[in-house]
C-alpha cells in the first residue's frame, strides 16, 4: 500500500489510508481477532459473509 502526501496535506494522507484500510478489511479482521472465536462460530460467519458476498455479486451483474 502505497500513500502519498501533496504539499504537506498530512490530513488529507491519513484520511486516504484509513479510507483504504477500511476498504481492505483491516479493522474488522482486527476487532475478530482480538478475542477468542469458537470453530463453530466462525464457520457460521464465514458461510454468512460468503452468502452475503454472492447476493451482492448478483446484484451487479
Amino acid at each position: 500500500m502505497d500513500i502519498k502526501v501533496y504539499g504537506n496535506d498530512v490530513e488529507k494522507a491519513l484520511k486516504s489510508l484509513k479510507r483504504q484500510l477500511q476498504k481492505e478489511g483491516l479493522f474488522k479482521e482486527i476487532k475478530q481477532r482480538s478475542f477468542y472465536e469458537k470453530p463453530s462460530v466462525k464457520e457460521k460467519r464465514k458461510k454468512r459473509e460468503a452468502a452475503k458476498k454472492r447476493v451482492k455479486a448478483l446484484r451487479f451483474k
